[in-house]
């Protein structure tokens, strides 16, 4: 077993800035306490579920969304906000491996979700900063940026190769992309959730733990109170918690990190962003209290990579290298999942799941294409076929995109699962533990997560995963089990943070 590292003090409040702005503005939750039926369930109330239920609403179809925690408060509420088309090196990937036509799809698909976003705020007249803004993505290869200038050009978007880049004048080239925008993704869907309580059509019910999805006609949805019976579900979770497609197999977890910073003079305009193993997104934000740095980065798969608190130290340490930092306000990071084949997959669940929808796999770039999503299956399960849907179909067959980076994840998976088991029952660590700190030991043959709060309390729980038996992993930074294997996240007490996984980690006695 590897030594567990400590977090340490780290600068800035740990919260995303969308919720500490936002954390007054919640109305008391209203967990399902009753059944009922409607025509559409939707599980998730992120931008994906949100979307998808007032599309819905729009097309005349009842619909009750269930979230386990509060609107807008899991992947959502921790993006960098950027509503933008330019997904790093995306058009020339989707020329190469899908051809032209698909990359032109994918493109209107963003470009429209933007546009949708701006319409609705427009029509409920939301304060939430959505301003348009230029979008760069930034390399010292100029012949990758050309590549993707082109493609994306023929995939009918206003690309432009500059050689520009400020505030990053050392980066050899980069395609700028115009009329993108960035906003507060919590107040847009918090006003988007006051519309669909006030409509008699909707409900929303918050705190309301999903435990069982039984497809069929109709479908049952069941929570720890009540169930819902709808004619349709859409699976808008990170991760599906109903997985008839493979989708562990088809997609791994990634997660990254975000300083919130307060410079010493202005900010730059624009938002940029350079790809890669170990990409930098760079955005502002303008509130009453000023204006924010946005920083991102230091991606890696989940439970992968050693400590999480070094994560943060990199990127404030890159961060002062190039700005004038004042002061770091906040600090958050953040779970995405990444297809093989780098589309999401949007549609019909799987075999044996005619009802059943997903809405997941999106790479990072969720605020469009999770909007997307919304707009998509809400015209699929109105009766309507976008043609959009063949690109992003969670049936396709992509071998040509995907196979080798298929076979790679998945070895990658199982060499976790294999190595973790043999270090934990072959090396058990018994080494005191201090506060933040988390390990595995083993007793009685068991593998038994146990970590440290602030408190100097220990707390104890099954180190087995309860999706597909690997070892949690301690993550130092955000003090919780992470899976290295699909991306379940845990409390120190065992609690699901984030699935797949849909059970919590049994307590254990402290050894």
């Amino acid at each position: 077993m590897a030594e567990p590292t400590r977090g340490g003090d780290l600068p800035g409040e740990p919260t995303s800035l969308w919720l500490a702005s936002t954390h007054d503005d919640d109305p008391e939750p209203e967990p399902l306490e009753t059944d009922h039926t409607v025509d559409v369930a939707v599980i998730g109330a992120g931008i994906a579920g949100l979307s998808t239920a007032i599309n819905l609403r729009e097309r005349g179809q009842t619909v009750t969304v269930l979230e386990r925690d509060r609107v807008a408060t899991g992947v959502t509420g921790k993006t960098t906000a950027k509503l933008t088309s330019q997904h790093g090196t995306i058009y020339d990937h989707l020329r190469r491996e899908f051809g032209r036509r698909k990359a032109s799809q994918y493109a209107s698909v963003q470009e429209a979700s933007i546009d949708e976003v701006e319409r609705r705020i427009d029509e409920l007249d939301i304060d939430c900063g959505f301003e348009r803004q230029p979008s760069y993505l930034y390399s010292n290869e100029p012949d990758e940026i050309e590549r993707e200038t082109d493609a994306a050009r023929a995939a009918g978007l206003e690309a432009s190769y500059v050689t520009s880049v400020p505030p990053f004048e050392r980066a050899a080239a980069a395609v700028r992309f115009d009329d993108q925008a960035w906003f507060h993704p919590r107040k847009y869907l918090l006003a988007i959730a006051d519309e669909l309580r006030d409509d008699d059509g909707a409900s929303l019910h918050e705190e309301t733990r999903v435990t069982d999805l039984e497809p069929g006609t109709p479908c049952r949805v069941r929570t720890e109170r009540a169930t819902v019976t709808a004619r349709n579900v859409v699976l808008a979770t990170g991760f599906p918690i109903l997985d008839r497609a493979g989708y562990f197999a088809r997609m791994h977890p990634k997660r990254s990190y975000v300083l919130g910073i307060r410079l010493d003079g202005a900010p730059p305009e624009g938002m940029y962003y350079r790809s890669g193993n170990n990409y930098r997104s760079v955005r502002t934000h303008r509130d009453e209290d000023g204006e924010l740095l946005l920083v991102g980065g230091e991606n890696h798969k989940t439970g992968q990579g050693g400590s999480t608190a070094e994560r943060y130290r990199r990127l404030e340490t890159w961060a002062r290298e190039r700005f004038s930092v004042d002061e770091i306000a906040y600090r958050w990071s953040t779970q995405d999942y990444k297809p093989v084949d780098k589309v999401p997959f949007i549609g019909r669940a799987g075999a044996g799941t005619e009802n059943v929808f997903v809405a997941t796999g999106f790479r990072g770039w969720g605020m469009t294409n999770g909007t997307a999503a919304g707009r998509l299956l809400a015209a699929e399960i109105d009766g309507e076929r976008p043609a959009a849907l063949d690109l992003f179909d969670p049936l396709r067959l992509t071998p040509k995109a995907s196979f080798g980076k298929t076979v790679t994840e998945n070895a990658d998976a199982a060499s976790e699962f294999t190595t973790d088991w043999v270090r934990a029952l072959l090396t058990p660590d018994r080494s005191s533990l201090d506060p933040g700190e988390g390990k595995i030991v083993r007793e009685g043959g068991k593998p038994i997560a146990c970590a440290r709060d602030a408190e100097g309390d220990v707390h104890a729980v099954s180190a087995v995963c309860s999706h597909m038996y690997c070892l949690v992993e301690w993550n130092d930074a955000e003090e919780s089990w992470d899976c290295p294997c699909h991306g379940s996240r845990f409390d120190p007490d065992g609690e699901v943070l984030e699935g797949p996984a849909n059970e919590d980690l049994p307590a254990r006695d402290r050894p």
